[in-house]
C-alpha cells in the first residue's frame, strides 16, 4: 500500500494563514460586536495582509525568482504556491472592501459617524477644505513631473502616493503627461471638518482633498485624472549573522533599507485607468497579479484612529479594571515563597510583574536580575525598572532579542539604554533567536541564596498585556528555578548546561518531549486506558509533530486543538484523524497563550509554553516549556482548557479541507472571554445588539452563504 501523498496530509501554511485572515475579517460582520471594535477588526485584517505580503508573498517571490523547485509538507512548489496565494488575496482584499462598504459605512453612517465624499461636499465644507489644503497640505507637498530629469521617484514601503495625468505645457513649454504627488506621513490621514461646517463626526480621507484641489500643484496645466496608490515592499531583514562583527550595527544598518525592499503589491484606485496602471506596474517592475484595485483608501488601517477620535462608548467595548489578586498585593517575595501564583492576562493585571521588578530593584538583599527581552515596546516600564535596578547597584544582565521583527528598532535602542547604565546586554545565540519568556532574581535570604523566577507565554510588554490572552507564573520553586538559571547561563556563557529537570528547551529537547507524551498518550489508549489531549496555540505546522497527532488519533486518543491561526492538520479524516477537532477562537482579545494538557492515565500534566508547534519554535529558537506543579493552578487551567473547547460564540471549526465554519451565531450565546472577564474581573456582558442590522453577505467562492462571527 502506497504512502498518501502530502497534500492529503497537510494543509499549506500560507493558504490557513489567509483563512485566518478572512476569520479575522468576519468579526467585522458579528452584530454581538461594538461597531467601532468591528471597524478595528476590518483594519487588522488589513494590517494582517500587509504583514503576510512584506514577509510571506515577498518569500515566496525571492523564491519563485531564483527557480527554487523544492516541495513544501503539502507538496506545493514555491511557484504553485504563490499562483494560489495571490488569488485568495484579491478576494480577501475584495471583501475588505465590500465589508466596508456595503457594511461599515452604512452602519457609522447610522451612527452620525461619516466619511464625507468629495461629490457631497457643501460649499461651506469645500471653502474650509480648500483653505484647509492652502494652509496645511500645499507648504509640504513636492509634486514630482515625470521626464528624463525627473525619472520615476522611489516609493516608500506603505506610503499615499498620487498618480496625476497632465495636459497643456509646463513653465517650460512641454508637455510632461504624467507626476508623482507623495503624501509625508506627517499628514493625517483623516481629517475632522468643524462643527460650524458639519456634524462632530464627519471626516475627511486626506486622499480626497488631495484629489479635490490637486490643480493647485502644477499651476498652468490641468488634472486630468488623480489616483491613489502604494506600494508593498519586501520587509524582511537579511543580516548574516555569522559574518557580522556586531549584530546590533549590521542590523541598524539593514534597517535604513527596509522601506526600500523588493516590490511586491500595488494597491490602486480601483477607478484609475489600465494605462496608468499598467504604467504603474511597469515602473515598480510587477505583474498582472499584483494589482490589487481598491474601492476606498488604498490603506484600510486609516480608519483604525476612528475608535480613538469618536467618544461613543456605547459603540465600544465595555471598559474593565483587571484583577490584582489579592496575595500579590504586598510582599511579592513572601507570597511566592508560600506558593506559586499564575497570572492569567489580560483579566489579572501586570502590575504584580512590574512590582516584582520594582521591589527587586529597591531590595538591598537583591544581588542579581536576570530576563529575556522580545517585544516590550517604545517606553517600556519593564526596561525603566531595569535600569533603576542597574543604577542600584544590582547585577543585571537582560538577552535582548534584537531581530524580533518590526520591534528591531526598538529593541535596538532598549539595548543602548541598558549598556548605558552598566547592565550586562546579550543579544543570544546566533541562528537562533530567543523566544522565552523569563525572569530570574537572586536574594540573600537565611539559610543562602533563595530563587524566585517568573515564566510566561507571552511579551514582557504592558501594553499587550491588555489585549492579549497569556499566562504567567510567579514561582519560588527551587527545581524550576534552578532550570531557569541553567537556561540563562547557557544564553549568556554560550557552554553546555546540566540536563535540566524541569523544564523542556527548544532547540534541544522541547520538540522530543512533546512527541514522547503525545506517543505516551498512544500507549495508553493502545491498552484501553483513556487517552486524552487538548493543545492551546497559535499555530501548528510542524510535520513531525502532526504526524505523532496522526498515529495517536489512530490509537484511539481523543484531540481537541484550539489553534488560533495556521494549522496544517486536517481533521476530521477518516482513517487518519477521526478524533481530532480543531478550533479557532477570535475575540475581543488576541488568544496568545500556549498551554498543552496531557492526561496520562489519570496522573494529569499541564505545561505552558513561549513555542508553538511549528518547525521555528522547535528548531530554530530558544523557547521554554514549564510545568504547572501546583494541582490547584493544573486543575484551574484544565478546567479553562475544557470551556475553550466547549465555548461554541467566539469558535470557529475547522474541516478537513482548511476551511472554517461558526460553531454557533445566536446574539444570545456569551463567548469564553466574556465569561471569563465576568469570572475574573466582574465585568457584564454587553447587552445584544438588535438583530435588525444588516450583515454583510462575504462572497467568495470557498465561503458559506451566512454570515459567520469570529
Amino acid at each position: 500500500m502506497s504512502a498518501p501523498a502530502a497534500s492529503t496530509l497537510f494543509i499549506n501554511r500560507e493558504l490557513s494563514l489567509l483563512e485566518f485572515n478572512k476569520r479575522v475579517l468576519e468579526q467585522a460582520a458579528d452584530t454581538r460586536v461594538p461597531l467601532l471594535e468591528r471597524l478595528k477588526f476590518l483594519c487588522i485584517s488589513c494590517s494582517n495582509l500587509d504583514e503576510f505580503f512584506e514577509i510571506r508573498v515577498a518569500g515566496l517571490k525571492q523564491m519563485t525568482k531564483i527557480g527554487v523547485t523544492s516541495v513544501g509538507p503539502d507538496g506545493t512548489t514555491p511557484t504553485e504556491l504563490l499562483a494560489q496565494v495571490l488569488d485568495v488575496a484579491h478576494r480577501l482584499v475584495a471583501d475588505q472592501y465590500r465589508m466596508l462598504n456595503e457594511v461599515m459605512i452604512p452602519a457609522l453612517d447610522a451612527e452620525n459617524i461619516r466619511f464625507v465624499r468629495r461629490t457631497h461636499w457643501t460649499p461651506e465644507q469645500d471653502a474650509w477644505l480648500r483653505q484647509y489644503f492652502e494652509n496645511e497640505l500645499l507648504p509640504v507637498l513636492s509634486p514630482i513631473g515625470l521626464d528624463p530629469a525627473h525619472p520615476f521617484p522611489r516609493i516608500m514601503n506603505k506610503s499615499l502616493n498620487f498618480i496625476v495625468s497632465l495636459s497643456g505645457r509646463d513653465a517650460f513649454g512641454r508637455n510632461i503627461g504624467y507626476a508623482i504627488v507623495q503624501a509625508p506621513r506627517a499628514l493625517p490621514r483623516l481629517i475632522r471638518l468643524p462643527k460650524s461646517v458639519a456634524g462632530p463626526n464627519d471626516f475627511v480621507f486626506l486622499s480626497s482633498v488631495i484629489h479635490a484641489y490637486v490643480d493647485q500643484l502644477f499651476l498652468g496645466m490641468e488634472a486630468n485624472g488623480c489616483y491613489q496608490f502604494r506600494v508593498t515592499r519586501n520587509s524582511d531583514l537579511l543580516v548574516d549573522e555569522a559574518e557580522a562583527e556586531d549584530l546590533l550595527e549590521a542590523l541598524e544598518d539593514e534597517l535604513e533599507q527596509r522601506q526600500w525592499g523588493d516590490t511586491v503589491r500595488l494597491e490602486v484606485a480601483h477607478n484609475c485607468p489600465d494605462h496608468l496602471t499598467q504604467y504603474l506596474a511597469e515602473e515598480l517592475s510587477l505583474g498582472a497579479a499584483d494589482i490589487f484595485r481598491c474601492n476606498g483608501p488604498v490603506n484600510l488601517m486609516r480608519l483604525m484612529a476612528i475608535p480613538d477620535l469618536v467618544d461613543r462608548p456605547d459603540l465600544k467595548d465595555l471598559p474593565f479594571t483587571p484583577r490584582i489578586p489579592k496575595a500579590l498585593s504586598g510582599d511579592l517575595f513572601a507570597a511566592m515563597r508560600e506558593r506559586d501564583h499564575l497570572l492569567q492576562h489580560p483579566y489579572d493585571s501586570f502590575a504584580p510583574v512590574l512590582e516584582l521588578l520594582r521591589q527587586a530593584a529597591k531590595d538591598p538583599n537583591v544581588l542579581a536580575i536576570k530576563q529575556t527581552l522580545y517585544r516590550t515596546g517604545a517606553k517600556s516600564p519593564v526596561a525603566e525598572a531595569l535600569v533603576q535596578a542597574a543604577r542600584a547597584g544590582k547585577e543585571v544582565t537582560v538577552v535582548v532579542e534584537l531581530r524580533a521583527r518590526f520591534d528591531e528598532a526598538d529593541n535596538i535602542s532598549l539595548a543602548e539604554a541598558l549598556q548605558d547604565v552598566g547592565a550586562h546586554v546579550v543579544y543570544g545565540v546566533v541562528g537562533y533567536k530567543t523566544h522565552a519568556k523569563m525572569m530570574l532574581i537572586v536574594r540573600r535570604e537565611e539559610g543562602g541564596l533563595k530563587h524566585y523566577a517568573h515564566l510566561g507565554t507571552g511579551n514582557y510588554h504592558p501594553k499587550t498585556a491588555r489585549m492579549y490572552t497569556d499566562y504567567g507564573l510567579m514561582t519560588a520553586d527551587p527545581a524550576i528555578c534552578k532550570d531557569v538559571h541553567n537556561v540563562f547561563l547557557q544564553l549568556t556563557s554560550l557552554g553546555r548546561v546540566p540536563k535540566l529537570t524541569q523544564l523542556l528547551q527548544s532547540p534541544f529537547t522541547l520538540a522530543a518531549g512533546i512527541r514522547d507524551k503525545i506517543a505516551n498518550e498512544a500507549a495508553n489508549a493502545a491498552k484501553g486506558r483513556r487517552g486524552r489531549i487538548v493543545a492551546k496555540m497559535n499555530s501548528l505546522v510542524e510535520p513531525e509533530t502532526i504526524q505523532a497527532l496522526y498515529a495517536a488519533s489512530n490509537a484511539g486518543v481523543q484531540i481537541d486543538l484550539i489553534v488560533r491561526g495556521m494549522c496544517s492538520l486536517r481533521p476530521g479524516v477518516p482513517g487518519l484523524s477521526e478524533n481530532i477537532r480543531v478550533r479557532s477562537t477570535i475575540g475581543r482579545f488576541l488568544e496568545h497563550p500556549r498551554a498543552f494538557w496531557f492526561h496520562n492515565g489519570g496522573d494529569d500534566e499541564v505545561w505552558l509554553s513561549s513555542a508553538d508547534w511549528m518547525e521555528r519554535n522547535l528548531f530554530r529558537r530558544v523557547e521554554v516549556a514549564f510545568p504547572l506543579r501546583d494541582k490547584a493552578l493544573r486543575e484551574r487551567v484544565m478546567e479553562q482548557l475544557d470551556a475553550y473547547v466547549a465555548d461554541t460564540a467566539q469558535s470557529w471549526l475547522m474541516q478537513a479541507d482548511g476551511s472554517y465554519r461558526h460553531a454557533d451565531t445566536s446574539p444570545e450565546t456569551v463567548g469564553i472571554q466574556q465569561r471569563l472577564l465576568e469570572e475574573i474581573t466582574g465585568t457584564p456582558a454587553p447587552v445584544a445588539p438588535s438583530p435588525a442590522e444588516p450583515v454583510l453577505l462575504l462572497k467568495s467562492k470557498a465561503r458559506r452563504k451566512t454570515p459567520k462571527a469570529a
